[in-house]
């Protein structure tokens, strides 16, 4: 093959295609016409002598030869476009980009909304799209650029993306200013006594961990709303007898309306991860967002006293 009558274009073209296994799909992505990009998928099976894609009930099956060029294909576009973007001064005043974070509303309450407002005061061409994080398909969307950054636990971090640790999250008890349970010291029998809510993201569950330790105690605690959002928590236990385990960082500027509590029992705690897919990784702007964010996640003022029980 003679190389220099490569079109890149085409290898664009190959790495879209086995992305998505779609020509449809994949001229979305590139927006290009069907027959723009099925006129390019000819090219490639001439170029590299093999029909590279088969059809197949859920759209293209890749040929062995375009499987094994996948990967080399994916590192060699994204060192590229290290090449370039490194080669251009990223100005965070001036330049106009837009980036795609993924995060629990836990994390989008607790640390990006201030993050928002924060880096968009740096960076006024910014545009930041938040989304729910759907950590089984998190890799994927990342590969095919529809992410950029995920916020979250480090179990929900697939093995081939970049991570890195924001900060270490603890859970603190809270009740209603006035919550007339609470005239007395919180105890473990109080504690299981008094009703709960506790977010269930997927929807319909009554336990968490905290419900295991106090099994192997003999105990168990009055489980009487389950909601899908922590928004939802602080609204119900703000307006109610109930009671709530919850992040210490949902709490903070809250301590008017709500009484904060260490537990009476040993709550294990999580950490939270940033993540990133290798093709973003020597990007200029995407760097200064991670690094803008790593920064911001650890100065960021969390409530560490909380009442005596």
């Amino acid at each position: 093959m003679d190389i220099k009558r490569l079109d890149f274009n085409l290898l664009v073209t190959l790495d879209a295609l086995l992305a998505e296994r779609s020509v449809s799909r994949a001229a979305q992505r590139l927006n290009l016409s069907q027959p723009a990009l099925s006129a390019q998928l000819a090219r490639l099976r001439e170029m590299l002598g093999d029909p590279l894609f088969v059809p197949s009930h859920r759209g293209m099956t890749p040929t062995p030869l375009a499987l094994g060029l996948q990967a080399p294909l994916a590192a060699a576009l994204a060192q590229l476009r290290d090449v370039v973007t490194s080669a251009r001064a990223f100005d965070p005043a001036r330049d106009e980009f837009t980036v795609h974070i993924a995060a629990s509303d836990y994390v989008q309450a607790a640390l990006l909304l201030d993050f928002t407002l924060a880096l968009r005061r740096e960076a006024p061409g910014l545009r930041i799209a938040l989304r729910a994080a759907d950590a089984a398909r998190l890799e994927a969307q990342m590969e095919k650029g529809e992410i950029d950054l995920a916020v979250l636990t480090p179990d929900g971090i697939a093995d081939a993306l970049r991570s890195r640790r924001l900060f270490e999250e603890r859970y603190v008890f809270i009740a209603r200013r006035g919550h007339p349970a609470l005239r007395r010291p919180l105890d473990m029998k109080r504690f299981c006594e008094l009703e709960h809510v506790m977010v269930s993201p997927r929807g319909g569950s009554f336990t968490t961990p905290v419900d295991e330790v106090l099994d192997a105690q003999g105990l168990r605690r009055r489980v009487a709303v389950s909601a899908s959002t922590f928004h939802a928590v602080l609204d119900l236990v703000e307006r109610s007898d109930l009671v709530a385990l919850i992040p210490a960082r949902m709490v903070e500027g809250r301590a008017v309306r709500l009484r904060v509590l260490a537990p009476p029992l040993p709550v294990p705690g999580f950490a939270i991860h940033m993540a990133w897919h290798n093709r973003n990784h020597g990007d200029a702007a995407q760097r200064w967002v991670r690094e803008r964010l790593l920064a911001f996640a650890r100065e960021a003022p969390l409530m560490k006293k909380t009442e005596p029980r």
